[in-house]
């Protein structure tokens, strides 16, 4: 007898609709018992490359749930985000590990070399490069994997924003190493194949700051 002679019968659907529901149903009991005492505010901060793929579904879920937080998110590249963790000016921040700041892991998050799909601009020597400000993680990777592939480059552009990179990338002028989860789907993903060297990874951490500890963060903090 074969998997394909079993059916699941009316009443074994019904159970298995309610299996996947109450996860979600034994959140909402919880959020509406704690919903009245959670108030007040939560500053992140977050670099432009993580806000899309990290922050989105987090932050709906939790406002929805705790609708009496108000959410202040400060966009700026990890090494700015640093300070403002020590200072108390942030709660939380969703940074690239950083030296001197403690942080509870989130992923490994793969970077990338992007370019145009209409100049092949990596074929260039010096190689046109667009890289994030000094004290950036990700542009000390890709500037390390030049040098051990001998690889000779320029800095065509340099800077704290993500779109000033990508704007770059999108005219031919330059490529740039990116976490993967900030790349736009018109843009070309290079590799070995186009003789480029390997970028390896970035670790991804929430770390908080001292003033943290109190309900609306603890909350947040979950939920990330």
């Amino acid at each position: 007898m074969s998997n394909r002679d079993f059916a699941i019968t009316a009443e074994g659907k019904t159970l298995v609709d309610y299996g996947r529901r109450m996860p979600a149903m034994r959140e909402e009991a919880w959020a509406s018992v704690v919903r009245p005492e959670i108030k007040g505010r939560v500053t992140i901060g977050v670099p432009d490359d993580y806000a899309s793929s990290l922050l989105p579904q987090v932050l709906g879920k939790f406002a929805q749930a705790h609708p009496r937080v108000e959410i202040r998110i400060i966009g700026l590249p990890s090494s700015a985000l640093a300070p403002l963790l020590k200072d108390n000016t942030l709660d939380l921040a969703c940074i690239t590990k950083t030296r001197g700041i403690a942080g509870e892991f989130v992923r490994f998050e793969p970077m990338v070399w992007v370019g145009s799909s209409t100049r092949k601009v990596w074929q260039e020597r010096p190689l046109p490069i667009a890289v994030f400000a000094a004290g950036s993680t990700a542009r000390a990777h890709a500037i390390s994997a030049l040098q051990r592939a001998n690889i000779k480059y320029r800095m065509s552009y340099e800077s704290p924003s993500l779109m000033g990179l990508i704007s770059m990338v999108e005219a031919g002028l330059a490529i740039a190493p990116l976490a993967k989860c900030s790349i736009p789907g018109h843009l070309v993903q290079l590799s070995q194949n186009e003789g480029l060297p390997s970028l390896g990874e970035l670790e991804i951490v929430l770390a908080r700051s001292a003033r943290s500890d109190r309900p609306p963060c603890d909350f947040l903090a979950e939920q990330t």
